[in-house]
């Protein structure tokens, strides 16, 4: 994988990327699998960590490329002045069209690596609202105020709809063409059917952040393949 395939901008002081699924955004403590960033440091002299997205999640992150960008974009992430806005296919119809979750998150002392939500947690918001309702599945669009471990997939399931394939909050289950379409028929060259979707139903949209001489970046990443395909058969399902 090149790292030059994913970017969507770069100029002086910052590199963003459109993060597949499965890469882990920095080097974890096993350091056994690779990283984002580890790929970058292979084709730039210098890389600074400015956020992160879980392993699973896909889309936009950012990383600086010298020392005063990296401390001018973290104090934006830090004082919560950046707009941070997700995608995902929840499960299930959600009755509300819009709203807001605000719903402390601790980590799970019994499970750890995981989030619940407790009184003793951080104060986490985020707002929601309801793209398409294709009734077995909801595509979402999902604004965070706060930037908490899981914060999304853990306030998708305390509304009672986990983000699909979401192998800690929800299901887990990969997404079938067979499962919601009726006529579904496996053709003769293959002879078990492959999952439209086989991993956690998240992608990191879109964010606005001001760059260091003033003026304000709004950033996108693309869908993936995977979750676009995803989309396109709900949509004609849907007809």
């Amino acid at each position: 994988m090149k790292p030059q395939d994913l970017i969507v901008f770069e100029d002086d002081d910052l590199v963003a990327l459109n993060k597949p699924s499965g890469l882990l955004s920095i080097p974890d403590r096993a350091g056994k699998d690779p990283s984002l960033k580890e790929l970058l440091q292979q084709v730039y002299p210098a890389v600074f960590t400015i956020h992160r997205l879980d392993r699973e999640t896909s889309g936009l992150i950012l990383f600086a490329k010298n020392a005063e960008a990296h401390k001018h974009f973290s104090q934006q992430f830090e004082g919560r002045k950046t707009v941070k806005i997700y995608n995902g296919l929840v499960m299930g119809s959600v009755p509300e069209l819009s709203g807001s979750i605000d719903a402390p998150i601790a980590e799970n002392m019994v499970k750890r690596g995981t989030m619940l939500i407790h009184r003793r947690g951080k104060q986490a918001l985020t707002d929601f609202n309801v793209l398409k309702d294709f009734k077995i599945y909801s595509w979402m669009e999902f604004r965070i105020h706060t930037g908490r471990t899981h914060q999304i997939r853990i306030h998708a399931k305390e509304i009672g709809h986990p983000l699909a394939v979401d192998t800690i909050y929800g299901d887990g289950k990969p997404l079938y063409l067979s499962s919601f379409k009726p006529k579904f028929n496996l053709s003769k060259e293959h002879l078990e059917e492959r999952p439209l979707l086989n991993r956690l139903a998240l992608h990191a949209s879109r964010l606005k952040i001001e760059a260091p001489e003033g003026h304000w970046l709004e950033l996108e990443a693309p869908l993936h393949k995977d979750l676009k395909a995803t989309l396109q058969q709900l949509e004609k399902m849907k007809k």
